[in-house]
């Protein structure tokens, strides 16, 4: 072969392995089928979509699909800059109205399929998929939850177990919640009735936080006081040594009023 052809054959292997790259295609059966990280999905929690974050920086999510424009949906995060990267999927899950579950593999199995591109990921429905719930695991931050909202409803977030929201600054939420309460296993259950921003952002902490971040402002405050008092100090002993050296001792006008030049009194 001449060196002409090979790097032909060379240069045609790189554009398809890289076309291949960018250009993402079916995720593998391996990722579908595999278990979430929970041990399962919250099917009945009687929102329109159900996430519960865990331990691992990762979260899964219950969707209601009939939500879903023309049976399909696009998973991503935005980038930023004006783009989109897809997330990674993986235990995904449909349940049919019926209360039949099907598991990766199978779901690609009745005609529904999971895809990557470069900008999201996408699922498309089985054919005989009439509603339903779609159930996936993917990747989070920690102490940080933030994921675009691919369907409007009811949301409901639970946080691992000994996170809270309740103080500010260190916990919030975008949108505010319509309500916050704490199960018997401590888990933080956040609830919005309605849901149509663009985002939905959870700023949490461990609770163990609180008693780090109220020592550091204890020793901020100790070290302050003692700021404060050491300047006081030192203003204290300016004066005394200004009055030693009689630069603000205090006259008396009537001292120095000795009357009229002589001839005119």
């Amino acid at each position: 072969m001449s060196r002409r052809r090979l790097r032909l054959a060379v240069a045609v292997a790189l554009l398809a392995i890289t076309a291949g790259c960018l250009g993402g295609g079916p995720v593998s059966e391996q990722e579908l089928d595999e278990e979430p990280p929970l041990g399962g999905y919250a099917w009945d929690a009687g929102v329109d979509v159900h996430i519960a974050i865990t331990e691992g920086a990762r979260f899964q999510a219950v969707y209601n699909a009939s939500a879903f424009e023309q049976g399909s949906v696009e998973l991503y995060r935005n980038d930023g800059v004006g783009g989109r990267n897809p997330i990674p999927v993986s235990a995904v899950r449909y349940r049919y109205e019926n209360g039949t579950q099907l598991n990766g593999s199978e779901f690609r199995a009745r005609g529904g399929e999971v895809s990557r591109s470069r900008e999201v990921v996408n699922v498309t429905l089985p054919p005989d998929a009439a509603g339903g719930q779609l159930a996936f695991t993917s990747q989070s931050t920690p102490k940080r939850f933030t994921l675009p909202v691919f369907v409007e409803g009811s949301y409901e977030v639970v946080l691992p177990p000994d996170r809270d929201i309740s103080v500010p600054i260190i916990g919030s939420t975008s949108p505010g919640a319509s309500e916050v309460a704490t199960d018997e296993q401590n888990r933080v259950h956040i609830r919005w009735a309605e849901v149509t921003s663009r985002n939905i952002v959870v700023q949490f902490y461990l609770q163990r936080d609180l008693y780090i971040f109220g020592g550091l402002l204890a020793v901020l405050f100790v070290i302050g006081g003692l700021g404060l008092f050491r300047y006081q100090r030192q203003i204290k002993v300016l004066q005394e040594e200004r009055e030693e050296l009689g630069l603000d001792v205090e006259t008396d006008d009537d001292e120095f009023d000795q009357g009229p030049p002589p001839g005119m009194r």
